[in-house]
């Protein structure tokens, strides 16, 4: 009856990685600089041991933390969701996906246009708010697909709910990643449906990703081996190309939250994958800091409310797949560390260090069921849970 919580607060960063210079990212650090200055408090937070991995203001170190503590460094080529997530799962990448800073070539989007029957606009890398903002009005009157990119390796498509239906647009988004292969690989396709008029568009909830599919056996894969149940919250599922694993999406963190709290009560066994998706979508990408503290305001009320749900044998863990620092002039992710908190009745508080991979979670989590090894990552069960 063993449970793995493992909750990936997405784009929530602990310090610029040993080579951010090489990613244009040196000085991030999204919890970091975004607490700088703030009057706020984070109880939980503070008692599981934030503040006992980095310095930051508003969070100072427990003396006596309620978890195991430590950061993890990016062992993969990239910085997105798809290659923190897998490195996570213990899939590592010793290349990044290619990214189209000057937009995508002309015949591939030729292609595109004839396999979806829609003309193509925009083709350039951009913020998702923006250029809905610059080609919305052009993209209602001629039906044509608005197509954009960013520093990331995504290819993203945008259309009006009310002129386009969302059912076109996720196959039009399928023939994207059909054609996105080879020399061509992106990390992620992306469906960004809107609506409203012009001078007032606005995103809606039904975002969806198509990812490519893991180049390496997972986590995920090695617990269905075995007939270990998985259940995926946020767009984990997705990140996973749909591979042994299926989800509930969540377009706000308090949605999250709600089926965390659920998933406490009710599921009896296996890992729940977790993607908590506003501090990256919501905050880091558009240089919110006042709603990126809000965030973790509401974080830490939630935490407060579910941590007493955790069971003796349970292990909760809270991490990240990358940064995404709303005080830079970057609206785009960043190369950085990531915060590791291991929480649960059963689990010895200390300092877990700084570890060479994100791989070294998933390899936890594999010898915590009992699973065959994953091909990267070192385990710190035993020093979590042993007499140490």
């Amino acid at each position: 009856m063993k449970r793995f919580f493992l909750i990936v607060l997405d784009g929530l960063g602990c310090g610029a990685a040993h080579d951010a210079a090489v990613y244009g990212d040196a000085g991030s650090n999204t919890i970091g600089n975004t607490l700088r200055g703030a009057a706020l408090s984070l109880p939980t937070l503070q008692s599981l041991g934030l503040g006992n991995i980095l310095p930051l203001d508003a969070v100072p170190p427990a003396p006596s933390p309620r978890a195991a503590w430590g950061m993890m460094k990016p062992a993969s080529a990239g910085k997105d969701s798809t290659t923190g997530h897998w490195e996570i799962c213990g899939v590592l990448l010793e290349k990044a996906f290619r990214t189209y800073p000057r937009g995508f070539p002309a015949d591939l989007l030729a292609e595109f246009a004839r396999r979806t029957g829609r003309g193509v606009i925009g083709n350039k890398a951009a913020s998702g708010t923006a250029i809905i903002d610059e080609f919305g009005a052009r993209h209602v009157a001629s039906g044509d697909w608005i197509v954009y990119t960013s520093a990331d390796s995504v290819f993203q498509v945008a259309a009006h709910e009310a002129h386009v239906p969302l059912a076109e647009l996720y196959e039009a988004c399928r023939v994207a990643r059909e054609l996105l292969i080879g020399e061509h690989a992106v990390s992620r396709v992306i469906a960004r449906p809107f609506v409203g008029t012009a001078g007032a568009f606005t995103r809606t909830g039904n975002r969806k990703d198509f990812s490519i599919e893991p180049t390496g056996r997972t986590l995920v894969d090695a617990l269905a081996e075995r007939g270990i149940p998985r259940v995926g919250i946020g767009k984990v599922d997705d990140l996973m190309a749909h591979r042994n694993l299926t989800a509930t999406h969540t377009p706000t963190n308090p949605e999250a939250y709600r089926l965390i709290g659920e998933a406490l009560d009710r599921v009896d066994s296996g890992l729940v994958f977790v993607n908590v998706i506003e501090f990256d979508q919501s905050w880091g990408h558009r240089n919110d800091v006042a709603g990126f503290r809000q965030g973790l305001l509401e974080l830490d009320a939630e935490l407060a409310r579910l941590l007493p749900q955790v069971r003796r044998d349970d292990l909760l863990v809270l991490t990240a797949d990358h940064g995404n620092d709303p005080t830079t002039p970057s609206t785009d992710h960043a190369r950085e560390n990531v915060p590791l908190l291991v929480f649960g009745p059963g689990v010895r508080p200390h300092d877990l260090g700084a570890r060479e991979t994100f791989a070294d979670l998933g390899q936890t989590a594999a010898d915590y069921f009992g699973v065959a090894p994953l091909a990267a990552g070192k385990s710190f069960l035993t020093d979590v849970i042993g007499d140490g």
